[in-house]
């Protein structure tokens, strides 16, 4: 059996137990920073910004999406759909700010 761990801890990929956990979940961080980062390129400019960029830009807007939408009192109950929804939203913030910033 493996240990439990707290939301949002990374399991340990040294532990051969927590090997194939740790390994599902940075898959699982790339394919909803794939999405999410594509999606926000499809609704702030019409196509996405490249793989590595929509990545980056979803992984992000995963962090920037969970953290709004504590501060508005709402939690994801994880899941994929979830997720993918909460970092398109942050994304998106991000992208407008960059956009926001490079006209001042």
């Amino acid at each position: 059996m493996g240990t439990t761990r707290r939301l949002g801890e990374v399991p340990d990929a040294r532990d051969s137990s927590n090997a194939k956990g740790a390994h599902m979940y940075f898959l699982y961080l790339i394919l909803v920073g794939l999405v999410a980062g594509w999606a926000a390129g499809k609704i702030m400019k019409g196509s996405g910004y490249g793989i590595v960029t929509d990545i980056i830009l979803g992984i992000a807007g995963a962090v920037v999406g969970g953290w709004i939408l504590r501060l508005l009192g709402l939690y994801t109950t994880g899941g994929l759909l979830p997720s993918i929804l909460a970092a398109i939203l942050g994304a998106v913030v991000l992208v407008a700010l960059v956009r926001v910033f490079k006209k001042l």
